[in-house]
């Protein structure tokens, strides 16, 4: 058989054999390259997780201490708005305390001062007493209501 003596199906079936030969030739070639490019990459993913893991793990000690650290300063606060309540009940208590009788020497001092200058333009003792009682009453209301708006503004 000579090579021009090869009929037209013959050349074709060479021409598919090769074909199919260079496909498989082409496909071994890639798998041969995709299989090298796996085994890099396996070895990226233990690399990473061999450097990887133990740094999660020192994070989450980390963590975990961090926690702890703020429980602590939680506590702290808790004690400190704690001591702050226990001081503005202290300061009220003593303040409700206090308010009475400096209202009553406000007032009296008041009544006092109204009574006697009265008293020196008309010479008449019971309309003196009496205007001295209404400029005490007058500065007991006054002093009242003062301290009711300021404790209204510190407690806002």
């Amino acid at each position: 058989m000579s090579l021009v003596a090869l009929s037209a199906g013959e050349v074709a079936r060479y021409a598919l054999a090769i074909f199919l030969l260079a496909v498989g030739l082409g496909l071994g070639f890639m798998f041969w390259r995709l299989g090298g490019t796996f085994t890099r990459l396996s070895l990226l993913i233990r690399g990473t997780e061999r450097e990887l893991l133990p740094v999660i793990n020192k994070v989450g000690v980390s963590v975990d201490k961090v926690n702890g650290q703020l429980d602590k300063v939680d506590r702290v606060t808790d004690s400190a708005v704690d001591m702050a309540d226990s001081a503005d009940t202290a300061v009220r208590a003593v303040s409700m305390a206090i308010a009475k009788p400096v209202q009553k020497l406000s007032g009296l001092a008041t009544g006092l001062t109204h009574g006697v200058s009265a008293f020196k333009a008309d010479h008449d003792f019971g309309a003196a007493v009496r205007v001295g009682k209404d400029a005490a009453a007058r500065r007991e209301r006054d002093l009242e209501e003062e301290l009711q708006h300021a404790g209204g503004d510190g407690g806002a």
